[in-house]
């Protein structure tokens, strides 16, 4: 398994420069059934992570680009009355794909964001009483822009639990902006990407990750993590029982491709930052800075003691 990611990362890895370490975070919320935020300045690369993501998986990709005056059903879609078949006929939306990109989703309305929760943790939608299922394997990926930049709405506490991980990408180093400099938009090698999974191979790939075994000791630190999120007075919100279940999905997943059959404490603390950061400290209750600072006070709080 170590090797089929590395093959996953070197591949995206060729039009994200230097960015190895994200790529891998990413994959490990795909394969964990869950969706990605992504959290940076624009022309970061979150665009194109997402693209690269759909093709090496072999997954269908429809990207939107969320406005302020965008409907919700721009995204779902609408029924349109046909009148030579005398009927209305459903015309579906961009999210009736594999792997959606939710460009820019802090640019449009809170009901508009809305529109997608049932899709993320249903994996279906209504429109005009009728249910209609999703495709399978489904994945939102959804990029916003920094609060303080004009003509964004903050995601509600709802939404952005629907969300497994947030990453950033952050500015490249040194030597992988030099080397996007002389080799010019690593963009345009997007079509040449080759596909590395097949999406029939997802569930196989879920299924065994699940059976990653835990420890008792593990689980132990685990709580302690969850149980100081929740007593601290340093915390606006504890880690809820979902959240607490997300960071041992990806943890399992996490461990399974770096080729191991068992969790490490090493796994959760990787995997904190991105799992917790954004359910412990929602935008609207601080600054990046300060949601370091409470991960890292979580981290120095809680002792390891074997796990």
């Amino acid at each position: 398994m170590r090797d089929f990611v590395q093959a996953i990362v070197n591949e995206i890895s060729q039009v994200l420069l230097g960015k190895e370490d994200k790529i891998k975070l990413a994959l490990a919320c795909l394969l964990s059934d869950g969706h990605l935020l992504i959290e940076d300045l624009p022309g970061m690369g979150k665009t194109t992570l997402s693209h690269a993501l759909a093709r090496v998986m072999g997954l269908s990709y429809q990207r939107v680009q969320f406005t302020s005056d965008m409907l919700p059903a721009d995204i779902i879609g609408v029924s349109v009355f046909d009148r030579d078949k005398g009927r209305f006929s459903f015309h579906p939306g961009p999210v009736f794909t594999q792997l959606l990109l939710a460009d820019e989703i802090n640019r449009t309305t809170p009901k508009t964001q809305s529109a997608l929760l049932e899709a993320m943790e249903e994996r279906q939608v209504t429109v005009e009483g009728e249910t209609r299922k999703l495709e399978e394997p489904f994945f939102v990926i959804a990029t916003q822009n920094p609060l303080s930049q004009m003509g964004t709405f903050p995601l509600p506490e709802s939404q952005l639990d629907r969300f497994l991980m947030r990453i950033s990408l952050g500015y490249p180093s040194a030597d992988a902006e030099r080397e996007m400099l002389l080799g010019g938009d690593p963009r345009r090698q997007l079509a040449s990407l080759t596909p590395r999974l097949k999406p029939a191979q997802l569930p196989k790939i879920k299924q065994a990750a699940e059976q990653v075994k835990t420890s008792d000791s593990l689980l132990d630190y685990l709580q302690r993590l969850i149980h100081h999120t929740r007593q601290s007075p340093d915390f606006p919100s504890g880690l809820s029982p979902r959240g607490a279940l997300a960071l041992l999905r990806v943890a399992k997943t996490w461990a399974f491709m770096h080729g191991r059959s068992y969790v490490i404490a090493e796994d959760l603390q990787t995997l904190i930052p991105s799992v917790v950061g954004h359910r412990i400290a929602p935008s609207s209750a601080g600054s990046e800075s300060h949601e370091h600072t409470l991960i890292t006070e979580l981290l120095n709080a809680v002792d390891v003691v074997g796990a």
